[in-house]
């Protein structure tokens, strides 16, 4: 009981807090790492040092953006090193992009993840699949465009149930609530009066955004419905809950292929200098428009 109540404390003192960024190295190589900074100048982790803060009269939580809209480095909140900072996705040695998928260019939401929940690989989630030991992501829908580390409160409004490389890879439709458009969205049938065709183009876009690198599309669930509000809070609670099991250290597994996120979190006064060098060059392939 002691402990319960010491955490509570601990997120509520966070919740009063700003939250800054400290970054090192260069943007678009293995060197750069994106930290949260804390108000009082020490480091945090975006995955478990955000409070999630959702409401579910409101329908409100909280997003860190990672990748802004109409960008192609595949940054994401690191789940091995310590902290957790923001990290571009190194596959063989070299820093990953997404590529530009006619008509679009990068990412084409604020895309990012809810911070204090966790899809667990650990147990089936849905029949057949597992969590993929991430965040939950989610796409920010608004107008407009956000810097990465951002953090954001957003108006849920539905999921779509991705399945990348076998594993469940939710992704929450939201919006930032200082949209202009915010108050007139409730629903996904308001997204498609407001927004014509956007749920259909995000869908398209999950299911072919890695075809330029050779694998074939993506799969969904649920047939590729999206899933409502009310279906959508129950899986944040559900990956809130998954978390807090997990920083509790409650989750166990004899599986050797699984890696449990890292938890190194504030209140060690562990602080990092600024060492933000030039950026590295994107790759001239980077820029082509794949048509498909």
């Amino acid at each position: 009981m002691r402990a319960t109540r010491q955490l509570f404390m601990f997120k509520n003192h966070l919740m009063r807090r700003h939250f800054h960024n400290v970054t090192i190295g260069s943007k678009y190589s293995a060197s750069f790492k994106q930290y949260l900074q804390l108000d009082n100048g020490e480091i945090g982790s975006y995955f478990h040092d955000v409070p999630l803060g959702l409401d579910v009269a409101k329908r409100t939580c909280n997003m860190v953006v990672e990748v802004p809209r109409w960008s192609n480095g595949k940054f994401e909140i690191s789940k091995s090193e310590p902290f957790n900072p923001i990290t571009q996705d190194i596959k063989k040695g070299k820093p990953r992009f997404v590529n530009n998928i006619f008509p679009y260019h990068g990412y084409i939401h604020n895309y990012g993840a809810i911070p204090q929940t966790w899809e667990q690989p650990v147990i089936e989630v849905l029949p057949g699949l597992k969590g993929d030991n991430d965040p939950l992501d989610c796409c920010e829908i608004g107008s407009s465009i956000a810097r990465m580390g951002d953090i954001k409160q957003v108006k849920i409004l539905g999921s779509l149930a991705l399945i990348d490389d076998g594993e469940l890879d939710w992704k929450v439709i939201c919006i930032d609530v200082e949209d202009e458009l915010t108050p007139k969205l409730h629903t996904l049938a308001d997204v498609d009066k407001y927004m014509p065709g956007l749920l259909d183009a995000t869908r398209t876009w999950f299911r072919d955004y890695k075809i330029p690198t050779g694998k074939p599309p993506n799969q969904f669930a649920f047939n590729g419905e999206y899933q409502d509000v009310a279906t959508t809070l129950d899986t944040v609670q559900d990956c809130h809950n998954a978390w807090s099991a997990l920083v509790s250290d409650e989750v166990k597994t004899d599986d050797q292929k699984i890696e449990l996120p890292t938890i190194v979190r504030a209140g060690t006064q562990i602080r990092i200098e600024p060492d933000e060098q030039p950026e590295t060059p994107i790759p001239r392939e980077v820029e082509k428009w794949w048509y498909l």
